[in-house]
């Protein structure tokens, strides 16, 4: 063999190894990714336990833990309208095991908190569209209200000394109250609180005398006859709720604000990693497990690519931005 033929054959083996190395290498990274869950992953909920996000992140949280063996873990992280929660998932480690479940909260906090320090488009992958409901007007029964036509009257006859509960400043609560008060020509007094259930709790026991709440967290306490619906939002009735008349129908055709949730990670998570959190959340979502509990709740599961998500977001960020606007909305 001649020494260029002995440089020639070394040359092609050192080929071959390399091209060996770097087959095992990139199985390796598959067999990671594909594994994914090989740990608790933490689910972080930007409310109080007991609000609109509890009543979708806890039933996610069962069904993920039945079907990959691995725990969902949530963690209640409240305050300033869901966006303390939104800081602390931005700054988490972007592997995977730290998920953060937001919705239209979060696309209303840039109008509403000019110093954020993380952004939801930015600073987050958007991985999916969980849950959409509808709000939903319910009061306490003390309130004299047979019916919305009778509460509005109610509500304009006595300026200023009536008022709503929210799950915090800045949130859809308080901006769909402040949408209500615009197109009623009417006054209520917003009440800010550290999440929706905590709002809930004391709308039940009277302390406030209304709430603009999504339909999940207000469901099990309507068909309980501790609170009372008079309208939902839309265009078109709830079938989980076929006697309450939307907005609509009582002469507010322009009423149109939903609740939703959405699946998002820590910017920097890997792309193989988000495909297979997001094939689990899809199969999921569409399991007949969490399409009854999501029906149950007046809610229809997202169904939309990462990138319509992205989309979507985006233009929530535009549409809330210009009802802030218009409203005047200010932190109380």
């Amino acid at each position: 063999m001649t020494r260029d033929n002995d440089l020639q054959r070394r040359s092609l083996l050192r080929m071959a190894a390399g091209s060996s190395l770097g087959l095992l290498g990139a199985g390796t990274a598959w067999a990671q990714a594909s594994a994914w869950p090989t740990k608790p992953v933490t689910l972080v909920v930007p409310f109080p336990a007991g609000g609109g996000t509890d009543a979708f992140a806890r039933p996610l949280s069962a069904q993920f833990s039945k079907s990959t063996g691995k725990m969902l873990v949530i963690d209640n992280r409240g305050g300033a309208g869901g966006t303390v929660g939104a800081s602390f998932a931005a700054k988490a480690a972007p592997d995977g095991y730290t998920l953060f479940m937001g919705g239209v909260h979060h696309s209303i906090a840039p109008a509403m908190y000019p110093k954020l320090d993380y952004d939801i488009e930015k600073d987050f992958i958007p991985l999916a569209l969980l849950a959409r409901v509808p709000q939903v007007l319910v009061v306490n029964p003390k309130i004299p209200s047979a019916n919305f036509k009778q509460f509005l009257d109610h509500v304009k006859k006595n300026p200023a000394k009536l008022n709503y509960g929210s799950a915090g400043a800045g949130t859809s609560h308080h901006l769909a109250g402040e949408l209500f008060k615009l197109q009623t020509g009417t006054f209520i007094t917003h009440i800010p609180y550290r999440g929706a259930g905590p709002a809930l709790q004391d709308l039940i026991a009277g302390n406030v005398d209304m709430m603009f709440d999504g339909l999940g967290s207000s469901a099990t306490h309507i068909k309980g006859g501790r609170i009372k619906a008079l309208l939902v939002s839309g265009t078109k009735r709830n079938p989980a709720f076929p006697d309450v008349p939307c907005a609509a129908e009582v002469g507010l055709p322009d009423y149109t604000v939903s609740t939703w949730y959405g699946l998002w990670a820590p910017k920097g998570t890997p792309a193989d990693v988000q495909t297979r959190i997001v094939d689990e959340i899809k199969r999921l979502g569409t399991a007949e497990e969490l399409k009854t509990i999501w029906a149950s709740n007046g809610a229809d599961y997202g169904g939309m690519t990462q990138p319509q998500f992205a989309a979507f977001v985006s233009s929530e960020v535009k549409r809330w931005s210009e009802v802030v606007k218009a409203s005047g909305a200010k932190l109380d």
